[in-house]
């Protein structure tokens, strides 16, 4: 089916019924089997299917539930069994079926266990059934008959028979295949009702390029400007097409991701993430991450999309050449630079232009009227408006938004604005828009525009812009004018063409760099801050260097900066910090800042945030400072930090982060006064001795010393701390851990990796429930200090992950229960001594990662849970001797088995429904 003909097929009636597939099964035959099977299947796939409850086939009678639920069925599978014709409830089922199925052919028949000519003639158990049907209806019945013709019109049908396939995986593999072909075309792309116009004859254009018969891999450029569409385009042909491949992947905003610390290899993650089936997965360096790739789609049918090039590097990481995927694979890359296409070798980049003067009529006249051609007044408008915008779909939704419910006398006075301005740019087409703003709406676009990647989430700018509770509505307002959007989960994103619109409008506030009101251009920073020419006007400074310069500056230029409120200084390092600092600051974060201090005039009682990553900070203030509405502090890889501030003036703190702090030894005590805490992060400072010995905290969600390796004691979560989610201990010197029964509906994490921990007595119930070793291998003169804190896990619900590498735990001291974690999904037991693991590891139906890397004891691996998803690490287990047999192996729908250095052969394998691979 050619890509623009599925395009069609999402207008319409797309939405009128309510399920995609009915299932019609003879229960006693398939629920509990293959009809299971089936429905979950199709489940996992997207494929809303109705299935009908066993409790109702109890009577004999038909319910209007499910006759209804026929109608508003769009297809049906019938399974026909040897048992079917024996129900009159299927054959009632089936007659309904024809009914209002028969003239769309939507219907296909599955032969399971059964020939389709003894359907079709009613002979075998389906003669048997008839002859009962008979005796009890009558010979001759005209509703036995009508049952009869059913089944003969459906085993006329082309379908499926069972005996065909050697396995029914592979059959239900094939029919839910070939059920997503014909449902897919009706979905919308992106899961929106936003209407597209002028994409057909450009994915009949793709459809050549992709050639998706073509047992090859090809590489798809698309290139042209930005706000064209590409990424659109590339989107709807990602939606079209994906269900043809064995891994999708679209990689979004590549350029931007790219310029970030660790960009590349971030993307390395996710495209490794979505091959593994796997959240976290481990890249060193982009070299390993490039060689990971290609290891993991070289014999794999990959659909790639990769939006927003800029570098040729991009390219070489994260997809390589050609040779690196499997046959059949689609690259398809999004870039405004064709060179970058050139480059890579990329034959033939299409160009995509600008939609036709019809299409532009039809998207303007959508977004200015909500239907297709414009109205009559406004018809010759509307033309002149279209044929101004050139065919740039983005120019296009913006004006014609700006436009939508104005009056005639405002059109022609836009118009008019327009025709005053001949050499047409995107950057005048953009600021109409701007225009319409009122002073609050133009000040809050601005920021959020000009600073856009510091405000990528709601939660960001109101942090900044907490003063104000008009700003919320504001953006929805701005949301609603195309200027920006907002995602579901809050997420801001500004496109590029009009963040270029609003630094542009700054820059036009005034010619000198330090009369504008907000600075985000390096160049401009720099003539401002060696020039001292900073003025009262400027209220923020964004300056993100994508590599580390050194400078000198002239910081007597923030002693004009009296209304500066944001300040974000990444990658600069200066020779001499700044003597003063404005006290009207709300937002202040400074990587590699020069001073050991803040200034001691500085009191900026409107701060929220304060991050000083990588500084030369050793304190932060002297003596108490009162900054009630700071809620965050992040001084981490501060090395030279010796010690906290007071907290007492901070009672609003909600975020301290002085992770990497290597040097940091005193903690203030008055850090157990902060009750509305939520993140507590001191991982890997090592020089921390000691802790309060108690804490209070109703909000703490995380408190994490891991890698504090000085620290011999863990406050005790007293009170109301019962909200902790994220228990972070590895690495630690405790004595003796804390009690945290209190956190068994919260904890989602604990990591009590490589804790060293002095054997202590034990107690009456640590006495009682003491699982003895069954193999009497590695006795203890005492039991393992962890044992009681693991013996009291079985409660803890909603625990995701633990951790307890390098424990030092011994045969039988992983409890037998711990199958009894219903929601774990990592276990993590590297570098312990044990011989075989508790059997109830298969009860974790969560599970999806597992390791017991470098266990060189372990004899045995357990049965596994039969998970949609599970990888296995065994690396460096050297006696390990045995697997789950490949029976149990083969419930897993996707499992992967990493193993070197055990067993004779070491060998990495990963099969997407591994009992197909089992001879």
């Amino acid at each position: 089916m050619a890509l623009s003909a599925q395009v069609r097929a999402s207008g319409g009636s797309a939405f009128r019924w309510k399920y995609d597939v009915f299932l019609s099964f003879r229960g006693e035959d398939t629920r509990k089997g293959f009809t299971d099977h089936l429905y979950d299947k199709l489940q996992w796939r997207g494929i809303k299917t109705f299935r009908d409850d066993p409790q109702l086939e109890r009577g004999t009678a038909i319910s209007p539930e499910l006759l209804t639920a026929i109608e508003q069925s769009r297809f049906a599978i019938v399974v026909l069994s040897p048992n079917y014709a024996s129900s009159t409830w299927c054959l009632l089922e089936l007659s309904k079926i024809l009914e209002c199925m028969e003239e769309r052919g939507t219907i296909l028949p599955i032969f399971y266990e059964v020939d389709p000519s003894h359907v079709r003639h009613q002979r075998g158990s389906f003669a048997e059934a008839f002859q009962e049907h008979e005796e009890k209806f009558g010979e001759g019945n005209k509703e036995v008959e009508g049952w009869r013709d059913a089944l003969t019109k459906v085993a006329s049908l082309a379908g499926w028979t069972s005996e065909d396939y050697r396995y029914e995986t592979q059959l239900i593999r094939e029919i839910v295949q070939a059920l997503w072909s014909k449902v897919h075309p009706s979905l919308t792309v992106f899961g929106s009702s936003e209407k597209l116009f002028g994409m057909d004859s450009k994915l009949e254009e793709i459809d050549v390029l992709l050639d998706k018969e073509a047992n090859d891999v090809r590489f798809i450029g698309i290139w042209g400007m930005g706000g064209i569409g590409k990424t659109t385009l590339a989107g709807l042909v990602y939606e079209k097409i994906s269900h043809q491949f064995e891994v999708c992947i679209f990689l979004a905003n590549v350029r931007e991701v790219s310029k970030t610390t660790h960009g590349l290899v971030d993307l390395q993650k996710q495209i490794l993430s979505q091959i593994l089936k796997e959240e976290n997965v481990q890249v060193w360096n982009v070299y390993s991450g490039r060689n990971m790739i290609k290891r993991c789609v070289c014999n794999k049918a990959v659909l790639l999309v990769l939006d927003d090039v800029d570098q040729s590097e991009q390219l070489e990481n994260l997809v390589g050449e050609k040779d690196c995927f499997g046959l059949r694979s689609r690259i398809i890359i999004t870039t405004r630079d064709r060179r970058v296409l050139v480059t890579h070798g990329v034959e033939k980049p299409y160009e995509l232009k600008g939609i036709n003067e019809d299409e532009a009529l039809q998207l303007f006249s959508w977004k200015a009227f909500r239907k297709c051609e414009p109205e009559e007044d406004y018809a010759e408008l509307c033309k002149s408006f279209v044929t101004y915008a050139g065919g740039l779909p983005l120019a296009l939704k913006i004006l014609g938004s700006f436009l939508k419910g104005r009056t005639l006398d405002e059109w022609n006075s836009a118009l008019a604005k327009l025709q005053q301005t001949p050499d047409i740019t995107v950057f005048k087409l953009l600021k109409m828009s701007f225009d319409g703003l009122d002073d609050m709406e133009k000040k809050i676009f601005l920021d959020i525009a000009c600073f856009r990647r510091l405000y990528r989430n709601e939660f960001m700018i109101e942090l900044v812009d907490s003063s104000d509770p008009c700003n919320r509505i504001t953006r929805r307002v701005l949301a609603e004018k195309s200027l920006l959007t907002i995602s579901s989960d809050n997420q801001v994103d500004v496109h590029d063409l009009i963040h270029e619109m609003a630094c542009e409008i700054v820059r036009q506030e005034n010619e000198e760099p330090g009369g504008r009101s907000r600075l985000c251009l390096r160049n401009d920073i720099f003539h401002v801050f060696t020039k001292n020419t900073g003025t009262e006007v400027t209220e923020g400074i964004f300056l993100h260097l994508h590599e580390l310069e050194e400078a000198d500056w002239n910081l007597e230029a923030f002693s004009k900066m009296c209304k500066l409120k944001l300040l974000y200084i990444h990658n600069l390092r200066l020779s001499v910090g700044p003597r003063l600092l404005p006290n009207s600051l709300r937002f202040l974060s400074w990587s590699w800042y020069p001073s050991k201090s803040l200034p001691p005039c500085f009191q900026p009682d409107e701060l929220a945030e304060l991050s000083l990553v990588h500084s030369n900070i050793d304190h932060l203030w002297n003596g108490i400072k009162y900054l009630v509405n700071l809620k965050s502090i992040d001084l981490s890889y501060s090395i030279n930090l010796r010690r906290t501030p007071d907290f007492t003036g901070i009672p609003n703190l909600e975020k301290l982060v002085l992770k990497g702090c290597t040097n940091l030894v005193k903690i203030h005590p008055s850090i157990a006064l902060l009750k509305r805490l939520k993140i507590w992060n001191f991982r890997n400072c090592k020089s921390i001795k000691s802790l309060p010995s108690e804490v209070n905290m109703e909000f703490l969600e995380t408190f994490d010393v891991s890698g504090c390796s000085k620290l011999k004691k863990i406050p005790e979560f007293a009170g109301q701390t019962n909200r902790l989610s994220n228990l972070c201990l590895g690495g630690t010197a405790v004595e003796k851990l804390p009690s945290i029964e209190q956190l068994s509906e919260s904890l989602v994490e604990l990591d009590l990796s490589g804790i060293v921990i002095r054997e202590q007595p034990y107690s009456r119930f640590l006495k009682q429930n003491l699982i003895a070793s069954s193999l009497g291998l590695f006795p203890r003169k005492s039991p393992h200090p962890l044992i009681p804190l693991l013996a009291s896990l079985k409660h803890f619900s909603s625990l995701t992950t633990l951790k307890l590498d390098d424990s030092n735990l011994c045969e039988g001291e992983i409890p037998n229960d711990i199958g009894s974690l219903s929601s774990l999904k990592k276990l993590e037991l590297r570098g312990n001594n044990f011989v075989s693991l508790p059997a109830s590891i298969h009860l974790l139906s969560n599970l999806y990662y597992f390791t017991v890397e470098n266990c060189k004891r372990l004899q045995q691996l357990p049965e596994l849970p039969a998970t949609d998803y599970l990888r296995v690490v065994t690396e460096d287990c050297t006696s390990l001797q045995v697997f789950p047999d490949p029976p149990d192996l083969c419930r897993l729908s996707q499992f992967s088995l990493y193993c070197v250095n055990c067993l004779r052969n070491p060998f990495l394998f990963s099969v997407s429904r591994l009992c197909n691979s089992w001879k």
